[in-house]
C-alpha cells in the first residue's frame, strides 16, 4: 500500500530544537524575549516594516490591529466573504459590521472595482487578504482608502515573502497580520505577527498587547513602574514558539523556494488537465510574486469537485476544500452585510479543491497525485487517453 499523501505537514527546517533549549537556558519563557526580538527585527529588515511585534496567532494581530485603529460599534469595514472568519471576527469583537465584497475569478482576491459601490459614511477600513499568497490590488485600494480617508489592514496570513510591484505584503497597508500557524508556509504551530508601515499606532499597540499596560516602557527604562491604563489583553507568544519561529525565519528564503519549485511542477503536470477542460488553474501577474501557499484547482462543478475529493481522499492522498464564505454562514448574516452579489464567491467555494503541499514533499508524491487525478478522469498517466 502506498503512503498516505498528506495535505500539509509541520517540519523542521534547522535549528528549531537548538534555539528551544537556548531559550530555556536563557531563563525567560514567558513572551518578549531574546528570540522575539530577533524575529521582530528580520520582519524589519526583511518586509521593509517600521516596527513589528510579535503575537500568538495571525487572529490576535487582527484584533491587536482593530483596536489600535479604532474600529468601534457602528464602523464598517470593507472585506471578502472568501476568508477565514477571524478577518471578520477581529472586528466583529469590536461592535463593527463586516462588509463582504465579492472576489476575481483570476486570483480569488477581493474585486477592487466593487469596493466603493459597498463603502458608506460609515466604513472605517478595508481589509485585503491576500488569497493563497497572492497580492490583492494594493494601489488601487490604497488610493481607493487615501480618497476617503479610510485605513488599510492586510490581511496577509498566506502571503510572507510574497510581493506586489517589489513591496513585501503585509508592509504595503497601514497595518498588516501575518500568520505561522502550522499550516503557513513559515510556522511555529501557532504565531502571528503585526506590522506597522510607520509609527502610527505603535505606542498604543505596545500597551494593548501587554494587558493594556506600559509594561514594555516600563523594561526599557522609561517609566519606574507600570500600571494599567488601556483596554487590552495577553497577545504575546510563549518564547519556545518564538525560538522555533526564528530558526524558520533564518531558512524563510529556501522554505518558499522549495514550495514555488513544488508549484511550478504541480502546475506543469496539471496542465494537460487544463488544456482537455477538465478543471482551471489560478493565472500569474507580473507585478505579483506569490508565496506558494496554496496548489489549487477550480472543478467544473460542484459534483466533479466532490467526486475528485472523494476519490483522492480514498486513494490516501490529502485533498481539501476551502472556506465557507462568510456571507453564507449563520454569523455572517446576522454581523455582517453582503454589498452585492457574491456570485464567484459562490462558484469558487463550490468548485475549489486544494493539493497537497508541504516543504518535504517529492516530487514524486506529485506525480503520483496527478496520476489520481487523471484516473479520475479516465486518462491514463502521461497524457494518452485509454484504450
Amino acid at each position: 500500500m502506498p503512503e498516505s499523501i498528506p495535505y500539509g505537514k509541520p517540519f523542521i527546517a534547522g535549528k528549531e530544537l537548538e534555539y528551544i533549549r537556548r531559550a530555556v537556558e536563557l531563563g525567560h519563557l514567558s513572551g518578549d524575549g531574546r528570540f522575539t526580538e530577533q524575529c521582530q527585527r528580520w520582519f524589519v529588515e526583511r518586509l521593509g516594516c517600521k516596527h513589528a511585534l510579535l503575537t500568538h496567532s495571525c487572529t490576535a494581530a487582527l484584533e491587536l490591529a482593530a483596536i489600535v485603529a479604532g474600529v468601534g460599534p457602528g464602523d464598517e469595514v470593507i472585506m471578502p466573504s472568501f476568508t477565514f472568519v477571524s478577518t471578520a471576527n477581529a472586528f466583529v469583537l469590536r461592535g463593527a459590521r463586516p462588509v463582504f465584497v465579492d472576489i476575481r475569478a483570476g486570483d480569488l482576491n477581493m474585486d477592487d472595482a466593487l469596493i466603493e459601490e459597498a463603502l458608506t459614511e460609515r466604513t472605517r477600513a478595508i481589509v485585503p487578504v491576500h488569497y493563497a499568497g497572492v497580492a490583492c490590488e494594493m494601489d488601487r485600494i490604497i488610493e481607493i482608502a487615501g480618497r476617503r480617508r479610510l485605513l488599510v489592514i492586510e490581511d496577509a496570513a498566506q502571503a510572507l515573502l510574497a510581493t506586489y510591484k517589489g513591496r513585501p505584503l503585509g508592509a504595503v497597508g497601514d497595518l498588516g497580520c501575518l500568520s505561522f500557524h502550522e499550516t503557513k508556509n513559515v510556522i511555529c504551530g501557532e504565531g502571528g505577527a503585526l506590522l506597522f508601515r510607520d509609527r502610527d499606532f505603535m505606542e498604543r499597540a505596545e500597551i494593548v498587547r501587554e494587558k493594556g499596560t506600559n509594561r514594555k516602557a516600563f523594561f526599557r527604562g522609561e517609566v519606574d513602574k507600570y500600571s494599567w491604563i488601556d483596554i487590552g489583553s495577553s497577545y504575546l507568544p510563549a518564547e519556545l514558539n518564538a525560538a522555533f519561529l526564528f530558526a524558520q525565519l533564518e531558512r524563510a528564503d529556501e522554505i518558499v523556494a522549495r514550495r514555488r519549485s513544488l508549484c511550478d511542477a504541480y502546475r506543469e503536470r496539471l496542465a494537460p488537465l487544463e488544456a482537455e477542460g477538465l478543471l482551471s488553474l489560478p493565472r500569474g501577474h507580473p507585478d505579483k510574486r506569490d508565496a506558494a501557499h496554496i496548489v489549487y484547482i477550480l472543478a467544473r462543478n460542484a459534483a466533479d469537485r466532490e467526486g475528485l475529493r472523494r476519490h483522492l481522499r480514498a486513494e490516501d492522498i490529502g485533498a481539501v476544500t476551502h472556506y465557507v464564505p462568510l456571507h453564507s454562514s449563520a454569523a455572517g448574516q446576522r454581523y455582517g452585510r453582503t454589498a452585492g452579489t457574491m456570485a464567484v464567491t459562490d462558484r469558487v467555494a463550490a468548485t475549489l479543491l486544494r493539493l497537497p503541499l508541504f516543504f518535504e514533499m517529492k516530487e514524486e508524491q506529485i506525480d503520483r497525485t496527478i496520476d489520481s487525478m487523471r484516473r479520475y478522469f479516465g486518462l491514463r498517466p502521461g497524457g494518452a487517453r485509454p484504450g
